[in-house]
């Protein structure tokens, strides 16, 4: 069911000349630019008592605007009892630690189990937020923090926040092969050419930026922190895989296991039968959509990826480093 709400404001005098849309947005910054052009061409916008239609339309500054705005409800989705490893919640967000083999949003081959169906339970009234409040995803078998809003004001100004890079978000990862030093990775993704569920590298794709840096080496392994700058689709695994340090356990992008020579058969056994990407989104700092507090959330690194590190340090110990390090 949709919930109607009318907003009203006036125009600015420093506004004149400016095209309704671009006023609009200023006017009513708590609503995407898209979703208010989408509401202006509808007719849900009056200038002055008269509907306008035109995006392109100059105001002079001072006159009346009301949008008869209409917020669609997720009525799609169905909430679901699924528990939420529920990490700081208020009024206005809420950040939970994704567990893995959990998909964050409906889909094709996932209709349900999602974690957008277990916040529509946990919250029901989310369901007036488009995608039920979800501000950025992680992978189905990444594991780690995600922001979502309570609110459309609080959804609002937290994807204008990523928009503008305001958005910390750092990860942990089990990279395959030995990588020396950190740096950048500044490649457009876009889909790739063939597999159409994957992503890759190409020059037609949206800018993406990754930064990385060694956190810790081991004889065939490298254990490293990202930062994003950017959020693409499977940004982490497909930059990483371009370094061709491909994530460990990553089917989609990272070809065969890599065992270090003379390791013993549980290790060789445990790196084939890792069967996640090993990512986790370990930190996530923002300002407050509402209070603009500075927050900082942790979430500890997954046990299968402590393990998973434990044994290629143990295996690191015993025989050393090659000699390039």
């Amino acid at each position: 069911m949709a919930q109607q709400i009318e907003l009203t404001n006036t125009v600015k005098d420093s506004q004149l000349g400016q095209r309704l849309d671009q006023a609009i947005a200023e006017l009513f910054a708590d609503f995407s630019r898209s979703r208010l052009k989408e509401w202006l061409v509808d007719g849900r916008v009056a200038v002055n008592g008269e509907v306008v239609t035109k995006p392109r339309t100059k105001v002079m500054g001072g006159e009346q605007i009301t949008v008869q705005a209409e917020l669609e409800d997720e009525v799609r989705w169905e909430a679901q009892d699924i528990p939420l490893d529920i990490v700081y919640e208020d009024d206005d967000i809420i950040v939970i630690n994704k567990p893995r083999d959990f998909v964050v949003h409906p889909g094709a081959g996932t209709p349900d189990g999602t974690v957008l169906n277990a916040l529509l339970f946990h919250f029901p009234a989310i369901a007036e937020v488009p995608r039920a409040g979800i501000v950025h995803r992680l992978d189905k078998d990444t594991t780690g923090l995600m922001v979502v809003a309570k609110t459309v004001q609080s959804q609002t100004r937290l994807v204008r926040a990523l928009q503008k890079r305001n958005i910390t978000r750092e990860y942990e990862a089990i990279a395959i092969g030995r990588m020396t030093a950190g740096g950048k990775v500044d490649k457009p993704i876009g889909r790739h050419s063939t597999k159409r569920t994957l992503m890759a590298v190409s020059p037609m794709g949206k800018p993406a930026v990754t930064h990385y840096r060694v956190a810790e080496h081991f004889r065939e392994h490298t254990r490293i922190r990202l930062r994003l700058e950017t959020g693409r689709t499977h940004q982490i695994r497909v930059h990483m895989a371009y370094l061709q340090h491909p994530l460990l356990g990553d089917v989609a992008y990272g070809g065969r296991a890599r065992i270090p020579s003379g390791a013993t058969q549980e290790l060789a056994e445990m790196i084939r039968g890792f069967d996640r990407q090993a990512l986790h989104a370990v930190m996530l700092r923002f300002a407050h959509p509402i209070t603009g507090e500075e927050l900082e959330f942790h979430a500890p690194v997954p046990d299968d990826m402590v393990i998973m590190a434990d044994a290629l340090r143990e295996d690191t110990e015993l025989h050393g480093l090659p000699d390039e390090f």
